[in-house]
């Protein structure tokens, strides 16, 4: 099956887990924690029971690694050349203040590159997707996708979108930075990866991220942002990819969309924990 042919599969699938995810957002629902203390709701694993039911009979011959289910040896992930890559409730902690501002993220990746993305937004039913080659798209409910392209540089301005639930002094850094050579900054902030669909759709120009990421926060939004003619990079200004190391921590990295800037300028010290 074309790569193209799966988004609306995945699509309706994304849409199923909102329907899980907001009959647990409407009702009183408790918290639980994992080891590392991140948060986890039924939600979560609601939403997590659905795509990977859903995605093992749309393509049973693919493996499936999701936040939820993350345990798998990298002995065993190593010999995956496709597979996808899930996050069933990307920004939980936006989830529990109840701000809107979560997503449900399903990536494929072929040979450690993120080739389709689908990012649903359950509040709003918004819909990004992403095909390498074939262009990136916005659908509102009840109308029809919409092509999205990054949009180019303007001298006089820079958007910059930021993490509404994390700050670093790393990030205020390279913000300082970029006041320093244009003429403004207008910042804006965001939760879950939806930042990344905001550079995608040519609404900020870059979203720096200094701080701890796993794989499947990005993935699906990277395929989205690089469809869209833009850029997801680590600090040495190296392309994102998935599935090569044990750990599944990201680098850290940037993600704009015109690179006629070097925004790797911008950044004190290019030293990452991946």
């Amino acid at each position: 099956m074309p790569d193209s042919e799966l988004v609306d599969p995945v699509k309706e699938l994304a849409a199923q887990a909102a329907r899980h995810i907001l009959s647990v957002y409407d009702s009183d629902f408790d918290v639980e924690h994992k080891e590392d203390a991140s948060p986890v709701t039924r939600a979560d694993l609601a939403s997590h029971s659905t795509i990977v039911d859903g995605l093992s009979r749309l393509t049973p011959e693919l493996p499936i690694l999701s936040e939820e289910s993350a345990d798998v040896p990298f002995e065993i992930r190593r010999t995956w050349n496709r597979y996808w890559l899930v996050d069933p409730l990307d920004g939980t902690k936006e989830f529990i203040k109840r701000n809107g501002e979560f997503t449900v993220n399903i990536a494929l990746i072929d040979r450690g590159r993120a080739v389709v993305g689908v990012v649903w937004v359950p509040v709003t039913a918004r819909c990004y997707t992403g095909v390498l080659g074939e262009g990136a798209y916005v659908q509102e409910p009840g109308g029809t996708p919409r092509r999205i392209r990054v949009r180019e540089l303007d001298a006089r301005y820079v958007r910059v979108a930021g993490s509404r639930s994390h700050r670093d002094p790393t990030t205020a850094a390279f913000i300082t930075t970029l006041e320093r050579s244009f003429g403004a900054v207008e910042m804006q902030a965001i939760g879950s990866s939806l930042k990344l669909c905001l550079v995608a759709e040519g609404r900020v120009d870059i979203y720096p991220r200094f701080g701890p990421t796993c794989e499947w926060d990005t993935a699906a939004a990277q395929a989205v942002v690089e469809a869209a003619g833009g850029f997801v990079v680590d600090t040495r200004m190296q392309p994102l990819r998935y599935n090569a190391k044990d750990a599944l921590l990201n680098p850290h990295f940037l993600v704009f969309g015109d690179d006629t800037a070097n925004w790797g300028q911008y950044i004190d010290t290019p030293i990452d924990p991946g």
